[in-house]
């Protein structure tokens, strides 16, 4: 058989006999809305560059190198999970958002210092038709798919493994403004200028999007997360009618495909994360939409926004994550309010309001971790 056409075939389906046995269970249950015994953490952004051990492997690996080759993505996944043994209730797959406008077509550099890059961005509609009509994901994505399955197996049952994505208009404003902005100028201005063509591009996006969710879920992930990181750039009626369609397509056509592969695999718990996007709670947190979690940035108060989505759904966050700067008997203290404002017996998961920063300090995440642990335990003894 050719090389093309090996790749070209679809990737098969894991359920969770082909793995290992699960050992922890804590946020899955979470997921369903169970009680638990403590409450269980995660961190955005826990495989990174703020690890000495990654910028090691980074030092002899181009980014997306990594990113393309499973056996160094799961190296780096479990880094975290080995270095905090027992500290950590999830891991999540080493990949990067702009993986989906690369299998669109468009080349993403990852520059030291400056972070993504498109040399080539979409500028006008006419740009459109640069990108690949019909993308086959198990062909462009197979290396992340490959991935999420060698890391499910080298994870041993340890902890749950998260496959994520990146949401259809935080994917669209990088496409256009070729890198991160202070503004979205440029992407907003398709918006207001080309909105219909917009639209076109976003649901081209979703399509893509809900393909790669499937294969993740196929590949052997156990939770899927959407991150709509520059959420909070739209307004209101903006949100509603360039963000919330497309995310809200997403839980829907995921389950849908999956059911049809096996019953199974459609009860995959999905988070979403509109970062900034106050505005938007009630209608994320909607059982029409389907997603089980609902991630809150730093700014959002846990004991309000808990009234506004009731309790079908449950909470992750919220830490700001430049607490971890501070003292680590202040990051003890400041772990006991956020976790005394989100109680500590059901629907809510411990994470930072934002990913990890390059520069923290290991030793203080190690104490974040604790101090959710400690609280915690003592909370529920």
């Amino acid at each position: 058989m050719s090389e093309t056409a090996q790749i070209s075939t679809p990737y098969p389906a894991h359920l969770d006999a082909d793995f290992p046995p699960l050992k922890n269970d804590l946020i899955l249950r979470v997921a369903r809305g169970e009680d638990v015994e403590r409450i269980p953490v995660w961190i955005m952004r826990q495989a990174g560059r703020y690890l000495p051990e990654f910028r090691e492997e980074r030092s002899k690996h181009d980014f997306f190198t990594i990113c393309r080759t499973p056996e160094l993505a799961c190296l780096v996944t479990l880094q975290p999970i080995d270095r905090y043994e027992g500290l950590l209730d999830a891991s999540i797959i080493f990949s990067d958002i702009l993986v989906v406008p690369q299998a669109l077509g468009l080349e993403v550099q990852m520059l030291p210092a400056k972070g993504p890059h498109f040399p080539e961005p979409l500028v006008d509609p006419s740009h459109l038709a640069r990108l690949k009509k019909d993308v086959n994901v198990d062909a462009e994505l197979r290396y992340v798919f490959e991935a999420i399955t060698l890391t499910r197996q080298k994870l041993d049952g340890r902890v749950p493994l998260f496959g994520f994505v990146g949401a259809p208009w935080t994917l669209m404003a990088y496409m256009i403004e070729g890198g991160g902005s202070k503004t979205l100028s440029k992407a907003k201005a398709w918006l207001g200028q080309w909105p219909e063509e917009s639209k076109e591009l976003l649901q081209r996006v979703t399509d893509v999007v809900v393909d790669f969710l499937v294969g993740q879920a196929k590949a052997g992930a156990q939770l899927l997360q959407v991150f709509d990181s520059w959420a909070g750039e739209l307004s209101p009626a903006q949100f509603n009618e360039f963000s919330l369609p497309y995310i809200q397509q997403i839980p829907t056509r995921v389950r849908a495909a999956l059911r049809e592969i096996d019953p199974t695999l459609a009860k995959i718990p999905m988070v979403v994360f509109a970062r900034g996007a106050h505005y938007a709670l009630e209608s994320l947190s909607t059982p029409e939409i389907g997603y089980d979690i609902i991630s809150l940035d730093w700014t959002m108060d846990p004991v309000a926004s808990r009234k506004r989505v009731g309790d079908n759904v449950s909470l992750q966050g919220n830490a700001d994550p430049s607490l971890l700067y501070a003292p680590k008997e202040t990051i003890k203290k400041e772990v006991a309010v956020m976790l005394e404002k989100f109680g500590t017996k059901r629907r809510y998961i411990a994470n930072l309001g934002h990913g990890m920063h390059p520069d923290h300090d290991p030793e203080h995440l190690r104490a974040f971790l604790e101090a959710i642990r400690d609280v915690s335990s003592e909370r529920n003894s």
